[in-house]
């Protein structure tokens, strides 16, 4: 079994904001390889579960109801609970202002980079060794830090962050299926075009 993780915050007042595009990218897996008729989200390792097939690989996607500063607590929960490794089972969805809008990039491992959900799994984690699929949101400019990931896309952005979210749909999917080799081979090149 895989773990696929997506970052954000929950209620519908940041629904379609920039820091919630790992929740995006979970939902639009669920729409894709969850059966609806018998996978239902479920309240579960504090946050939504909802199980998929991905070819032959069962898939747990994940979307943690902390906060996403507390985001760690979700995934621990999880990655403990199925006896999992964070290294070869479990995939992380975030946002990411050092890349551009539109470009996705996977990663076998790292630092946090300053975003305090990812810092909050590694810490709960106990490693930074697990993969993460980061989102570009472009860089905020002006706009303080928080006002801008907690902001919507402006309508530039849209039509990039669409394309962006499908891209990383398909290339955790991939992840799943295939390994974070290919996935890395097939989609990083992709981003950096």
């Amino acid at each position: 079994m895989k773990l696929v993780v997506g970052l954000g915050n929950p209620g519908p007042e940041y629904d379609g904001t920039r820091h919630n595009v790992g929740f995006d990218v979970v939902d639009r897996l669920a729409r894709r390889y969850a059966d609806p008729a018998t996978s239902v989200a479920k309240s579960r390792f504090s946050g939504l579960v909802v199980e998929a097939q991905i070819r032959d690989e069962k898939v747990l996607l994940l979307k943690p109801l902390t906060y996403m500063n507390l985001s760690g607590k979700a995934v621990a929960e999880a990655i403990r609970f199925y006896k999992m490794s964070p290294t070869d089972d479990l995939l992380v969805v975030v946002d990411d202002t050092a890349l551009p809008c539109g470009s996705i990039r996977l990663k076998p491992g790292g630092g946090a980079g300053g975003h305090n959900g990812l810092a909050d799994v590694s810490r709960l984690l106990g490693t930074d060794d697990w993969p993460r699929l980061r989102i570009g949101i472009d860089k905020p400019g002006q706009i303080p830090l928080k006002n801008y990931v907690l902001g919507r896309f402006a309508p530039e952005q849209k039509p990039l962050v669409e394309s962006s979210l499908d891209e990383a749909a398909e290339a955790a999917a991939c992840w799943a299926s295939e390994g974070l080799a290919t996935a890395m081979n097939r989609f990083n090149r992709k981003a950096s075009a």
